[in-house]
């Protein structure tokens, strides 16, 4: 019984790749030819790569966990930790932001954590959308079409500052007891933090295009040579990426039009993030159209609603549901939902409002 529980917990962990995978491989079976990729989808999955190890370091470091560590106490609670998601979110992606900040939520003493757990999921996806590197759908909307960074930030600035606004209502509306559990203080390794930082400056510039991409393999050669378990990131997203980078390639082949009406790319790519995420709807939209800014308000947009609407969602419920201090799941699960597709209306309103 043991395997076939592995094997299932397997499926249910890794789904996306699984089926962006058999989505590769039959639509390459009916074009009948293999995708060809392009340089620009190359170094977006190089980038991702790099950033992924050097934040992995970064977090290993104890930096990201000693801060937020420090929003635990006093007064404010919700507000610190909803916060320090949002910012978080925009540095070192909406994932790994809530890797750090729900784990800490969970292990306080205090009541409301399911709503504070869904606050947080909605300030890791609205956070994240103001960069270019706080989101893997970001990224590659901001490498693909080539858009100067400050172009980048003014187009989405009204979709994340509208729901910094109305997280910051809602998170100093939550009440709760504030009982803070006294735990150990995260132990910092300096050398290794000031290390990855540099390296994650370095990943910058090249999303910035101040240096060339491939200056990337610095992260690389120091992980390599100095710390191997920097690299033990999310290989199955790397794949996922490049499973689809070959599916919406079979696809251009085989429909071989464009949609151009920004009503409609914006709508298509947030309700197909309902049921493949935003990610692959990023990335499957792309190939058809050259209005970025629709996709991109679609795409984070696209985030809120559903679990499936983002994998920062998937990590928050994940880790939430398995905590063995929680319960309600079903609630928690409604209450995820409704907020969720709230927030998807809103992002819809006040797309079609500017």
């Amino acid at each position: 019984m043991k395997p076939q529980g592995t094997f299932i917990d397997f499926v249910l962990k890794e789904w996306l790749v699984i089926a962006s995978g058999a989505g590769f491989a039959l639509t390459s079976f009916y074009t009948k030819h293999f995708p060809v990729y392009s340089a620009n989808e190359t170094e977006v999955l190089f980038i991702l790569f790099v950033l992924f190890v050097a934040v992995n370091g970064f977090q290993k470091s104890g930096v990201i966990l000693r801060i937020a560590q420090g929003m635990e106490r006093g007064r404010a609670v919700p507000l610190k930790l909803v916060l320090a998601t949002f910012f978080l979110s925009m540095l070192v992606t909406n994932d790994i932001a809530l890797i750090v900040i729900v784990p800490l939520t969970l292990s306080l003493n205090i009541n409301r954590k399911d709503i504070l757990v869904v606050l947080e999921a909605l300030a890791a996806n609205s956070g994240s959308a103001l960069t270019p590197i706080g989101n893997p759908q970001n990224l590659y909307i901001y490498w693909f079409y080539g858009v100067p960074p400050d172009t980048f930030i003014k187009t989405i600035a009204p979709f994340s500052l509208l729901f910094l606004g109305l997280l910051i209502v809602a998170s100093m509306l939550v009440k709760i007891r504030n009982n803070v559990h006294e735990g150990q203080v995260q132990a910092i390794d300096k050398k290794k933090a000031y290390i990855y930082g540099a390296l994650l400056i370095v990943v910058l510039l090249t999303v910035l295009r101040v240096l060339p991409a491939s200056s990337g393999v610095v992260v690389i050669l120091f992980a390599l040579a100095f710390d191997r378990k920097a690299l033990r990131i999310d290989y199955a997203l790397l794949f996922t990426f490049l499973f689809f980078f070959g599916i919406t390639d079979n696809l251009k082949a085989i429909l071989n039009s464009q949609i151009s009406h920004s009503g409609h790319i914006f709508l298509f790519s947030a309700l197909a993030s309902q049921i493949m995420s935003n990610v692959p709807a990023t990335l499957l939209f792309a190939k058809f159209t050259s209005n970025w800014q629709a996709l991109l308000w679609g795409s984070n947009a696209g985030g809120f609603g559903s679990l499936f609407g983002s994998l920062a969602n998937l990590i928050a419920y994940k880790l939430y549901v398995t905590h063995e201090g929680t319960n309600n799941v079903a609630i928690f699960t409604a209450k995820f939902i409704v907020i969720g597709y709230t927030a998807l209306f809103v992002s819809i309103g006040l797309y079609f409002l500017v």
